[in-house]
């Protein structure tokens, strides 16, 4: 077992005192000279414990802290980071910056962001719900949760252990524009992950549940539990002949599929000229009845933010309306690169949802009826450029809208603008544990590369 016991006892949460560092940074900027300037300082403080066959592993308290500077002399552009909050290391890095910035050539869509696209308000989300557990109880709950999963069925035979986390911590930004706001946040984990064998076969499987607030995570032995079922469920495995089928992607694989979207219209991704969905704002990427929103201000949302790494205000917009895309995720930086306006997506993207039309995940086996439902990607490949998909899949034979059989060692291919273009439906059994909210995905037909 190894043990990290330094607490943070040092370390600043509180807002005001963080944004106070935040103008210091600021007014050091502007006396060395710098036309504009911007500071960022973020802490989090957290506990960690995992457990694995009834024997705790690991205890660990968690304590970062950073603050990154950006100074603008003109177009000209410099950034440092550092640990040392301290008012002579604040000052350091602000010089260290300056002087990067002098090195540096002119970039006519460097600076930060105009004054009017800057947050005014700061809406509370509800995002921070401290967890004061302590260790011993977090070690309980994760030997619990584990033990649950044991306990499923015999044929668990291992385990690759069981984790509770909690974090709590607070980002500040300011600049030079006026702009000066903290909000704070909490994130908190309960996972679990065991093997099944019978036979020569093994497998593996695990569930977890996270959540903004400690009470609206899922029970420790429910969570073990689910593991357990999960990695029994995988026995009996098959391959399957190489062929062209519907594929169901469950809530958990759908959002990467997402990601992938998201990745191609982001600014950087259209100004390099390195995307499958170039230039493809106002165009039609996915059926006619797909919609897909973004939701900043969702009170608890683990990818909720009052405002972006800019200070930029965040608001609801609609990604694709009608299976039309109707604008690309942009930073100050990629907008003026491309002639266009910040979308207050400096720092990624703020709960993006993808609506179903009612279909639970009954009503979509049955609406397949026959293909491959995946619950396990692999692998990478996915080229960004082209749009080419291959991953390394398992999940489970589906005949006549029924789950028939476990399935593993298969790869399922495609293209993913054609993918795209032929979702067939969402499902309404929205998976909620991350910035993605999207049901199970009904894909029409993919390449199932087996045997």
């Amino acid at each position: 077992m190894t043990m990290t016991t330094e607490r943070s006892t040092e370390l600043v949460t509180d807002g005001a005192a963080l944004l106070a560092l935040v103008e210091l940074a600021l007014a050091e900027a502007r006396t060395l000279g710098a036309s504009q300037a911007e500071a960022a300082i973020s802490m989090d403080v957290g506990l960690s414990v995992s457990a694995r066959l009834g024997e705790v592993e690991t205890v660990e308290y968690q304590r970062d802290r950073g603050m990154g500077v950006t100074v603008y002399f003109g177009t000209r552009k410099g950034t440092a980071s550092t640990a040392d909050l301290s008012p002579g290391g604040l000052r350091d890095t602000v010089a260290k910056a300056c002087s990067i910035a002098r090195f540096t050539a002119e970039d006519p869509c460097a600076g930060l962001p105009d004054p009017q696209t800057l947050a005014t308000e700061i809406p509370d989300l509800d995002l921070a719900h401290p967890w004061d557990v302590s260790p011993e109880r977090a070690c309980d709950l994760a030997i619990a949760c584990e033990a649950a999963a044991m306990a499923v069925d015999r044929r668990i035979t291992n385990s690759e252990g069981a984790g509770v986390s909690t974090h709590r911590g607070v980002r500040a930004y300011g600049n030079s524009h006026g702009f000066l706001a903290s909000y704070p946040g909490t994130v908190h984990s309960i996972s679990c992950s065991v093997l099944s064998a019978e036979g020569e076969q093994m497998e593996r499987d695990y569930w977890y549940s996270t959540a903004r607030d400690w009470h609206e995570l899922e029970a420790a032995e429910s969570v073990g539990r689910r593991s357990g079922e999960r990695a029994v469920r995988r026995l009996g495995a098959r391959k399957l002949a190489t062929t062209k089928l519907p594929v169901l992607y469950s809530p958990d694989m759908a959002r990467g599929l997402i990601g992938h979207f998201l990745g191609a219209i982001r600014g950087g991704s259209q100004y390099r000229r390195s995307s499958f969905l170039l230039d493809a704002a106002g165009t039609p990427v996915f059926p006619d009845w797909f919609a897909i929103s973004e939701r900043p201000h969702l009170h608890k949302g683990l990818a909720s933010a009052p405002f972006d790494h800019e200070g930029v205000a965040t608001r609801d917009r609609e990604l694709v309306e009608g299976g039309v895309l109707l604008g690309y995720v942009l930073s100050t930086y990629s907008a003026r690169k491309l002639g266009l306006r910040t979308t207050g997506n400096a720092g990624g993207n703020h709960n993006i949802v993808v609506p179903g039309r009612g279909r639970d995940f009954e009503a979509m086996l049955a609406l397949m009826d026959r293909g491959l439902l995946v619950t396990e990607l692999m692998g990478q490949g996915v080229n960004a450029v082209t749009g080419d998909y291959s991953r390394g899949a398992s999940g489970f034979w589906v005949e006549n809208g029924k789950v028939a059989y476990p399935v593993h060692e298969v790869t399922v291919a495609g293209n993913l603008k054609q993918m795209y273009r032929h979702i067939v439906e969402v499902g309404s059994d929205v998976d909620l544990r991350g910035g993605v909210r999207i049901g199970s995905l009904l894909l029409e037909e993919m390449t199932i590369a087996g045997e």
